[in-house]
């Protein structure tokens, strides 16, 4: 079977390393805009069954018409998640299933037409969203009554490497992508009621909390995105008191991004006194500054905490998962968890293990033994405890950062 990777940056990379093993795919075809470098990295590896083109993804017609005549079975969405949409539309209309690592947001008006053509589209099949919703939706399944749900993803220089700088971080994602979150709106549950919060807030004291992660110590946990978009996927009702999504980072991120914002460098608008934004500023002034080195590790953190009742006690369930990077393949912990995942769902939709059309969610149609064990094959693992609580005292982390 062939399959069409379209980006290989930093996470399809890791996209391409698990595909080349799978007895399933014969042919990798890596469309991306900087060819000489995607060339040189198949050499350096070795690959046998990935060729690559050049593609301009700014250019609408000629995205889609790459997607429409690649003859491809499966592509998977590896550009920035701005194009998703475009590439979900070209894979639909020439009968190609999908699979991307970003939100499914407006990809779920296409669910009936999948149906109707056969198109197996999955979406949120990276990181976060991706094995957070997977571990979520383990954690839900394991309560009768769900009260409470808090998830948290974080990427970020392991703890060697985490004061190379003052800002103890350093690039394993889109920056532009990571600045652009750091002032998104977010929503929260909180004693039942739902809490609008401003992008321009998320960094605030009463808006963050420390969170207590096993060999790493306390984190900086600061709200991302809308948690109330997932009631209805994770199967959840009016029991819910409780809903976050959290990123996390070393002690100290919190506070410096909330004076940022407060001085309003976080704006991606330009005022007429200056050239380009103020985030366009910090994207190209501190970009330089964040790069990990050759032998520079990084780590990824998610965790899932859901709590309520089962046979009528209280009960909390925790899933950690934690990686590192791997210095033999080179590969990130970043690359790896949102690269893998994604090439896992793709083996699993070429193999028939997931068979079922429409747009999909990782919380619901993955196989979820098959997808922690394929995890595990690459080194990547993760735990779970299960602790007795006393329901009408517990209260979810609520501790400001310091």
């Amino acid at each position: 079977m062939k399959v069409l990777l379209l980006g290989m940056g930093m996470q399809g990379k890791a996209v391409a390393h698990d595909l080349e093993k799978s007895s399933l795919v014969k042919e990798i075809l890596v469309l991306d805009n900087d060819l000489d470098s995607v060339n040189r990295y198949i050499t350096e590896k070795g690959f046998k069954k990935t060729t690559a083109k050049a593609l301009n993804a700014e250019n609408e017609s000629e995205l889609q018409r790459s997607v429409s005549q690649s003859g491809a079975n499966l592509v998977i969405m590896m550009l920035p998640v701005d194009f998703g949409l475009c590439v979900a539309r070209a894979a639909l209309d020439a009968g190609i299933h999908f699979v991307s690592s970003g939100y499914a947001g407006d990809l779920a008006r296409m669910d009936q037409e999948a149906k109707e053509k056969g198109v197996i589209m999955l979406p949120e099949m990276g990181l976060d969203p991706g094995i957070d919703l997977i571990l979520g939706g383990i954690a839900v399944g394991m309560l009768d009554q769900v009260h409470g749900l808090y998830s948290y993803g974080g990427g970020m220089p392991d703890a060697e490497g985490k004061d190379d700088n003052p800002l103890r971080y350093k690039i394993s994602w889109s920056f532009e992508g990571v600045l652009k979150a750091y002032a998104r709106d977010a929503v929260l549950i909180k004693d039942g009621v739902t809490l609008d919060i401003p992008g321009s807030d998320i960094f605030k004291p009463e808006n963050t909390h420390m969170v207590d992660i096993p060999t790493l110590g306390p984190m900086d946990a600061y709200l991302n995105g809308n948690a109330a978009t997932f009631i209805e996927p994770f199967g959840l009702d009016k029991t819910i008191r409780h809903m976050g999504r959290f990123a996390l980072r070393w002690p100290g991120h919190c506070n410096f991004w909330n004076v940022m914002a407060g001085l309003d460098l976080l704006s991606g608008e330009t005022d007429g006194t200056l050239p380009i934004s103020p985030r366009d500023f910090l994207l190209k002034t501190l970009s330089p500054q964040l790069q990990y080195g050759s032998d520079d590790k990084d780590i990824v953190i998610i965790r899932v905490e859901a709590w309520g009742k089962k046979d009528g006690v209280g009960k909390r369930v925790i899933w950690d998962l934690i990686d590192s990077r791997d210095l033999e393949t080179g590969l990130f912990a970043m690359n790896r968890t949102v690269g893998y995942t994604a090439a896992i769902a793709a083996r699993m939709i070429l193999s028939g293990k997931i068979n079922t059309a429409g747009v999909l969610s990782p919380i619901t149609d993955v196989p979820v033994e098959d997808f922690l064990k394929e995890l595990e094959l690459v080194g990547i693992r993760s735990q779970c405890v299960v602790e007795d609580i006393d329901l009408d005292q517990y209260k979810p982390a609520t501790t400001p950062v310091a």
